[in-house]
């Protein structure tokens, strides 16, 4: 198995520099990821520098709370795709999830397909603050929205990836869309759970290491 063709190669730290940024883009191409997953103001730097290396570049929209208005994540997408994004990881209005609105909730996703137009659209539902009623929920808004993949975490809430949660999610949206596990995926033993748990994407931050680790162990 090509595990690195799964990863998205991930960098959202506030902090990062275009030195960072460099080594992201450049360890994506060496590797072979399925993408690099930045924020929106590095997107056009990181798409000139992943130009002709068959790497996908991914940005995010709302992160990592998704509690901005739609009309702010209709031109998150828009600038993002005019800056060279692939694809388009954005976060619901967990809130109004909660609060049972599921027309707000399929609004703010459909205004993010709709921007994206012909674009991968991964939509992150925040698992470690929903019950599974609600996670059930949001995938079936992100299926009914046109969504592409359903995402479990952020990385910057109280909780990422579960396997559990994977496969509660690909249960949900069955062949309809794919599952992205995100958030404390650090080890080939970690990408294989999610894998095995349905999983078809995996974003990381540790996926240098998860490749040598599967060196290491023989995958």
């Amino acid at each position: 198995m090509d595990i690195a063709s799964y990863i998205d190669h991930t960098l959202l730290k506030p902090q990062a520099t275009k030195k960072d940024l460099d080594k992201l883009c450049e360890e994506a191409a060496e590797y072979g990821f399925a993408a690099v997953c930045v924020n929106p103001c590095n997107v056009a730097y990181c798409a000139e520098k992943l130009k002709n290396s068959g790497v996908k570049l991914a940005s995010v929209v709302g992160f990592p709370l998704g509690a901005s208005v739609p009309l702010i994540k209709e031109l998150e997408t828009m600038l993002a795709i005019v800056d060279g994004a692939d694809e388009i990881d954005m976060v619901i209005n967990i809130g109004a999830l909660k609060d049972g609105d599921d027309e707000r909730v399929l609004e703010d996703i459909k205004t993010v397909v709709r921007a994206a137009k012909d674009r991968t659209v991964k939509v992150i539902i925040e698992t470690c603050l929903l019950e599974r009623e609600e996670k059930i929920r949001a995938c079936e808004l992100a299926k009914i929205a046109g969504a592409h993949f359903v995402k479990t975490s952020t990385g910057f809430s109280s909780g990422g990836a579960s396997a559990e949660d994977v496969k509660l999610m690909k249960h949900t949206v069955r062949d309809a869309l794919e599952v992205k596990a995100s958030g404390g995926i650090r080890s080939y033993e970690d990408a294989m759970a999610m894998i095995d748990a349905g999983a078809t994407r995996l974003g990381a931050s540790s996926g240098v290491a998860i490749v040598r680790d599967t060196k290491k162990t023989g995958h």
